[in-house]
């Protein structure tokens, strides 16, 4: 996929509009994760080394109502952006109007401006109308027309149509291109799905199989192997009937499990034990158990054959990508399935490995292998919209080369 990149575009004098992803957490007005901000300054760097003038929106959180936009204004970021590139953020606290146009026009090269959350946008006079998240055209428009080149480097919201990525694309009089981080995100994700180094394994864990059907079934016809774990896997034990106890199951998706099983064959690697306990709790009583699992009994992580048939499959591998944990990670009894993969990871050296998805990513930012691993996705739905082979619209509104 040949896509624009912020290299490609003319920057010197430009009003460059930067679509970027500083969605973090904010407690008390103080940032408390600034990885996603760490994660742009490449491209605004780029920027403003050669004279653009670097305007960014982002959204933050999810605005319904006007006693939501208080606490999710973008100021405290734009505080800590100042501090990360050590010079001056101006912050708006508008996203449209003369404010925001006179802050705009008093721009000289390399300064950069901070746009307040689009999101600002989905609530107008007290009413939910969803102008940023819902593509309103006239929003699109009006954003687009206060720059000159668009860059978007918000993976994270690639999959999603908003007025903010897909507006400004399409409604800019000049280019659209991709960041640095958007760049990577399509080469990793792109060539491990479209041209992979084999053998390709791909692991998929989550609660439910509903939320990954899209991508097992399109993984099928491209990855040599298929390692399932999480809650995910005991409708596929139902399917195979093999007795799953009070586990997880998606009692609807049990016949589309068993097309799946029928249709893989032996490409599907199912866990061959796993640590059962009597209650949804921490601190509960568990063993592990092969084969069925008794009434009064769930399964909450994999085992200990299980990590090691998982450990044994991935060792040859050349290209791996991982999206969803093996148990139920927020509980340390039932992270070890979890962090023993994400271990075993960081120790293939001679592989394509990436990871995307909240709970896979925290598992090896945990153990300290984040480093060691070829890429870490920075969009959980983004990268499964990639996996299931859907069009990204944040992608596909990017000009092409």
């Amino acid at each position: 996929m040949a896509k624009l990149t912020v290299e490609d575009l003319p920057l010197e004098g430009k009003k460059v509009l930067m679509r970027v992803d500083f969605n973090v957490p904010i407690k008390d007005g103080v940032v408390g994760d600034d990885n996603r901000i760490v994660a742009a300054l490449p491209t605004i760097k780029y920027v403003i080394d050669h004279g653009g003038r670097a305007i960014l929106f982002s959204h933050l959180g999810r605005i319904k109502k006007e006693e939501d936009k208080p606490g999710l204004s973008l100021r405290p970021v734009a505080e800590r952006l100042s501090n990360l590139l050590n010079k001056p953020v101006t912050f708006v606290p508008v996203t449209e109007g003369k404010q925001l146009e006179d802050a705009i026009d008093n721009m000289k090269n390399g300064d950069v401006l901070l746009v307040q959350n689009t999101r600002y946008e989905d609530v107008k006079d007290g009413e939910y109308v969803k102008r940023e998240s819902g593509n309103d055209p006239e929003l699109g428009k009006y954003w687009a027309s206060l720059g000159d080149v668009f860059v978007n480097d918000a993976f994270g919201t690639a999959h999603r149509k908003h007025a903010s990525n897909v507006g400004i694309a399409t409604n800019m009089p000049g280019k659209a291109a991709a960041g640095y981080l958007m760049e990577k995100e399509i080469k990793f994700l792109g060539d491990a799905v479209d041209n992979p180094e084999r053998p390709f394994v791909a692991i998929l864990g989550g609660a439910k199989v509903s939320d990954k059907i899209g991508v097992i079934d399109n993984l099928l016809d491209k990855a040599d192997k298929i390692i399932i774990g999480g809650g995910m896997a005991y409708t596929f034990y139902a399917a195979k009937g093999i007795k799953v106890g009070n586990s997880l199951v998606e009692k609807d998706k049990i016949d589309v499990a068993k097309q799946i099983l029928d249709k893989a064959g032996d490409k599907l690697v199912l866990p061959i034990d796993n640590v059962v306990a009597d209650k949804f709790n921490n601190d509960v009583d568990t063993k592990v158990v092969e084969g069925d699992i008794d009434n009064g009994w769930m399964a909450l992580d994999i085992g200990p054959k299980s990590v090691e048939e998982f450990k044994n499959v991935l060792k040859d591998a050349k290209t791996v990508v991982w999206n969803g944990p093996m148990g139920v990670f927020e509980m340390p009894n039932f992270a070890k399935g979890t962090l023993e993969i994400g271990k075993f990871l960081g120790t293939l050296t001679d592989a394509t490995t990436i990871v995307g998805g909240g709970d896979s990513t925290a598992a090896v930012k945990e153990l300290g292998v984040a480093d060691k691993l070829t890429h870490i996705s920075t969009g959980g739905g983004a990268s499964l919209t990639y996996l299931e082979g859907n069009e990204l619209p944040g992608i596909a509104a990017i000009s092409d080369k």
